[in-house]
């Protein structure tokens, strides 16, 4: 893997987002892979956690919100489903390994494998360069965007579940498990949109509220024609400012796009929101991706 250049840091800034192809090898890649197998071959779902995963606001309220499980796996790997594959039972429509949606979100603590990449030194060393002086990681999560059904992922701003003062603190590094296209649901971004803050904030309800999270604020309407299509090489890692604007669409294709995602916190100076979903606990500190 080349080292990264002060142009591509340059570009990153400009645009919100870089890609780095073969970030990671085959070889790691493939790690990840068996190691979710193995993970998911071993998963227990109690009945009642069976929420489907989605990103269109009611239904993420009502899912997450009827269920403390989104709202307490900051510091636990736990398992979230696409809609559609369970019954009213809770029982799975079709093979459980091709109904996951993601499992997160702290692989990057509890799981070896995760945790070896996620502080792969090729990683601390991208982080250096990147200027991040006391970076932590917050969470992190493994994207499965199964054949057929995986889901979109409407335009939004990882901010919005992530949020810091000041601003442009929060870095997500997204990592290809396999290629990535058009046909199976890649990201898209608008370059540039940065830049202009944030619009909406997803926070823990008050007690007693009916949901567990609300949002504030709303998200604009945007224009797809400003969305440009990022396809990616098994292997290829793509930097996300916390502020940019993206989303992914259906995967209609009969091939998998499997991801690993986790994001960090420059710690110096900032104040993590008491509001955000994801709160470090007594258990689970932010560990700091430099170790």
């Amino acid at each position: 893997m080349a080292s990264i250049t002060q142009h591509q840091i340059q570009k990153f800034h400009k645009d919100g987002f870089l890609v780095l192809e073969q970030f990671f090898s085959a070889e790691e890649c493939d790690s990840m892979r068996s190691q979710i197998q193995r993970i998911v071959a071993e998963m227990e779902v109690p009945p009642h956690c069976r929420t489907a995963f989605s990103t269109r606001e009611e239904e993420q309220l009502q899912a997450q919100g009827s269920s403390d499980y989104f709202l307490t796996s900051g510091d636990k790997i736990r398992f979230f489903f696409e809609k559609g594959v369970l019954d009213e039972k809770g029982n799975f429509l079709i093979p459980k390994e091709k109904s996951v949606s993601k499992i997160g979100h702290a692989l990057h603590a509890y799981d070896p494998v995760f945790k070896q990449i996620t502080h792969s030194p090729k990683v601390q060393e991208l982080g250096r360069k990147l200027g991040l002086e006391r970076p932590v990681v917050v969470q992190s999560m493994y994207i499965f965007k199964q054949p057929g059904i995986g889901g979109e992922v409407t335009p939004h701003q990882d901010a919005t579940f992530l949020h810091t003062e000041p601003l442009g603190r929060i870095l997500g590094f997204w990592i290809a498990l396999e290629d990535a296209a058009q046909e199976n649901g890649c990201l898209w971004f608008i370059p540039g949109s940065h830049t202009n803050g944030i619009t909406r904030r997803m926070v823990r309800a008050a007690s007693g509220a009916s949901t567990c999270v609300e949002f504030v604020g709303s998200e604009p309407a945007y224009d797809d024609k400003q969305f440009i299509p990022l396809p990616i090489s098994k292997g290829g890692l793509i930097l996300i400012h916390g502020e940019v604007v993206h989303k992914s669409e259906l995967n209609s294709s009969e091939s998998s796009r499997h991801a690993f995602t986790f994001h960090v916190m420059e710690a110096k100076g900032t104040t993590w929101s008491k509001e955000n979903w994801l709160q470090p606990t007594p258990e689970l500190p932010f560990p700091s991706l430099y170790t």
